[in-house]
């Protein structure tokens, strides 16, 4: 019997069929709030007016990846940009598309 090895070792890991997928670029939205107006308060806006929000003030921001939620988080500046540190991952199937 000859004694080579398998051309997967124990050590590798599995390369799934889905691997391509990995590098798919996908939209990555950070959702502010939400709100609802009629077409004619939407006519009314001018500069300095203020849309009031569904979501409470500190409250965690939505991240959205391809319309879906994905995880929450807290706004904060890194290297003089706005940025979102996660706070949760949530589970899938655990929102509506947008």
């Amino acid at each position: 019997m000859s004694s080579s090895q398998s051309s997967l070792s124990s050590s590798e890991p599995a390369i799934s069929p889905f691997e391509w997928v990995m590098d798919v670029q996908a939209p990555l939205d950070v959702m502010l709030g939400s709100t609802s107006l009629t077409v004619r308060e939407c006519s009314r806006l001018s500069v300095n007016s203020v849309v009031r929000l569904r979501q409470a003030a500190g409250a965690d921001l939505e991240l959205r990846l391809a319309g879906r939620p994905f995880a929450t988080g807290e706004v904060v500046i890194a290297d003089d940009r706005v940025s979102l540190r996660i706070g949760h991952i949530l589970p899938p199937g655990s929102g509506d598309a947008a």
